[in-house]
């Protein structure tokens, strides 16, 4: 959704929005969280007293985008879902550390509402000149739309909503989390938002990039055979699920050789991210295993952007064909517990994200 959209979509839900809430709605989409986390002890403990007391309101919506980066979960709903608030805090302080520049972005948002609301919201203009005159720092909502909206929520990265099929299979039982998928499709970044929300450490099966030694001709026709799934086996299984620290080595395919080492500290959750993450040489060791797709075009548009010309057709004449061989020969998709993106119709029930 662009910022137009949920602006629009914000004053459907809130007839009674005035200018400051305005003003504090381009705020947040711009630059996230209004505050620096830098007492966390502090913010964790008035979280704490605003959790309690709202009240469980299992009609408002989970998630309200407010930016296409940026979106607002309300705690009403949040506890109607029966997640932990530990989570909730997690995300919300994951997303305030995120360095933003959000000054472009607060300028064009706010040009935005201008555009629709200068002629129609009254006090519009002298509002907008106050506020600025002040520097435009962080506002607070207006007493009408306090006493309308009641609003309780947090400021979360966008993102977490993409996740929220994720959230409703974890249970006190799901130690290990694995996420396979294609090429672009936003493993590691779903890694990283379940990571910091569950405060677990992430092992990345980029990590073993199969060496050259081993990529011979015989291994590489093999399906899932591009992944040092032995050396996977032998320094991450034997103590992924028992909670104990571990480390294993990271393999650099830029130098071809081993570079560094990727220490995991103890814990009860871990997640592992990757292509050929959820391979049956390693057996069933996940108690959630994920598909992340994207469609072909949008694929490759992630990729070039991210890798450039060159590296795109490398990934379209090698990469991705021996991903989507593995894919097919394993069944890998149909076989994942929970599916995000295009093919997630066809698992689990979930509607595409």
């Amino acid at each position: 959704m662009d910022f137009l959209t949920c602006l629009q979509t914000q004053l459907h839900r809130h007839p009674g929005m005035q200018p400051q809430d305005v003003f504090k709605l381009c705020y947040q989409a711009a630059r996230g969280a209004e505050h620096l986390l830098t007492d966390a002890e502090r913010a964790r403990a008035y979280f704490d007293r605003e959790y309690a007391a709202t009240p469980v309101d299992a009609a408002l919506p989970l998630f309200e985008p407010i930016s296409p980066e940026i979106a607002r979960v309300n705690i009403a709903a949040w506890k109607a879902a029966a997640f932990p608030p530990d989570w909730l805090f997690r995300m919300f302080a994951y997303t305030a550390r995120l360095p933003r520049d959000g000054e472009d972005h607060l300028e064009r948002y706010l040009a935005q509402a201008e555009g629709l609301l200068a002629n129609v919201m009254p006090g519009w203009a002298d509002a907008l000149a106050a506020w600025r005159s002040e520097g435009m720092p962080a506002i607070h909502h207006s007493e009408a739309y306090r006493a309308s909206a009641h609003p309780a929520y947090r400021v979360v990265d966008g993102r977490y909503a993409c996740i929220l099929p994720v959230l409703r299979r974890i249970s006190p039982s799901v130690r290990v989390i694995a996420i396979d998928g294609r090429a672009a499709s936003g493993k590691t970044t779903k890694a990283a938002l379940l990571g910091a929300m569950l405060d677990a450490p992430v092992v990345h099966m980029d990590d073993f990039f199969l060496p050259s030694a081993l990529r011979t001709a015989e291994r590489l026709a093999q399906p899932g055979g591009n992944i040092h799934a032995e050396r996977f086996m032998q320094e991450v299984l034997p103590a992924l699920t028992t909670g104990e620290a571990f480390s294993y080595r990271v393999f650099d395919c830029g130098r071809m050789d081993y570079h560094g080492v990727r220490e995991i500290p103890a814990g009860h959750l871990r997640v592992v991210e990757g292509s050929y993450a959820l391979h049956p040489a390693f057996g069933r060791y996940a108690d959630l295993a994920i598909f992340s797709s994207v469609d072909a075009q949008e694929q490759m548009a992630r990729i070039l952007r991210r890798n450039g010309a060159q590296m795109a057709e490398s990934f379209r004449t090698r990469w991705i064909p021996m991903e989507e061989a593995y894919f097919a020969h394993f069944r890998i998709p149909e076989g994942a517990d929970v599916c995000l993106g295009v093919d997630a119709a066809s698992v689990d029930g979930a509607s595409p994200l």
